[in-house]
């Protein structure tokens, strides 16, 4: 199934639904009465399968909305957590793993399909990036979680952008701090949380990235240098995840490229589906176009143009194209 929050009037409360062929089905009835949107999807993550029968059961019958008719907004406004990878993908290089590790992310960062990334007045950070990433929901509470017994742990997936602004190169402003990836509104998540028993392997999805059309991010999860199975396993080791807490999985640098004022964001991962978002900056900055080719880019024209020797995976997933 895929979940969602929607609204039909601009400014109304959103509601919770079933993303169906049909359109949006709204199941608000089912749900417990008395809390805010995230509150509402944390307690439909908790009692899922109570109500799997009922949900089904909309899901097939229930009356639908055209989804041109409706707003849809994060599936997640306000997670208690967002636990971000970083790096995390092989991107075709020759070499020994990188030690795993995470940061977290500012849960009030969160915005939607159809919403607006606005950059910061900062005039410190050069630019700014776009990272498509693959998303985990978990179902909880999920502690100290096996390699082995990963799927107990997961309720579903989304797709994410991790926004992030730049120090230098592709360096994350504020070295060291992430607090670069933290403005408001630089975690776009959405359109759905689609449920696990819908994604065979989270490891076998195509993520796809567009900026104004451009296609940017072309990757396959399969590229990933720690797997789900361990991503669950480390973050659990170190912390508790609750219901509707969120593990972003990293990105694959090679199509990294900059936003910049009033262009559309699109991005679309294999059996979830896409969203898209607008850019707006309030200095109207601009930068080149197109994807980061930059003497830290890992693109594959990059990295044999600045470090000749470097010795490159093949792969039939190359986007040398």
């Amino acid at each position: 199934m895929k979940l969602i929050q929607f609204a039909t009037d601009s400014g109304a409360e959103l509601r919770q639904g079933l993303l169906t062929s049909r359109g949006a089905v709204d199941v608000s009835p089912l749900i417990q009465s008395g809390h805010n949107p995230q509150e509402k999807m944390q307690w439909l993550i908790d009692n899922f399968e109570n109500l799997r029968p009922a949900l089904k059961e909309q899901e097939a019958g229930g009356e639908a909305i055209p989804v041109d008719m409706v707003r849809l907004g994060p599936p997640l406004p306000r997670p208690g957590k967002i636990v971000n990878c970083i790096a995390n993908y092989w991107e075709h290089a020759q070499r020994e793993p990188r030690e795993l590790n995470m940061f977290l992310k500012n849960s009030d960062a969160v915005v939607g399909p159809g919403d607006v990334v606005r950059l910061p007045e900062f005039t410190e950070p050069w630019a700014f990036m776009h990272e498509a990433e693959l998303a985990v929901i978990f179902r909880g509470p999920s502690k100290y979680v096996s390699e082995e017994n990963w799927r107990d742990a997961v309720f579903g997936y989304t797709c994410m952008i991790d926004v992030t602004a730049r120090g230098e190169g592709r360096f994350t402003w504020k070295k060291g701090s992430w607090m670069g990836k933290s403005f408001d509104t630089f975690a776009p998540i959405g359109p759905c949380i689609v449920t696990a028993d819908e994604i065979a392997d989270p490891n076998d999805l195509h993520v796809q990235f567009w900026n104004d059309g451009q296609l940017r991010h072309n990757y396959n999860t399969d590229d990933m240098e720690h797997r789900v199975p361990e991503l669950v396993a480390f973050v659990t080791s170190f912390m508790t995840m609750n219901s509707g807490d969120v593990l972003s999985c990293g990105t694959n640098h090679e199509g990294l490229g900059f936003i910049q004022h009033g262009e559309t964001l699109e991005i679309s991962i294999q059996g979830i589906g896409s969203m898209k978002l607008t850019v707006d900056d309030p200095l109207r900055r601009s930068w080149e176009r197109g994807i980061y080719m930059g003497e830290d880019s890992t693109h594959h024209e990059a990295v044999r143009r600045y470090r000749p020797d470097t010795v490159l995976r093949p792969s039939d997933a190359s986007i040398d194209s």
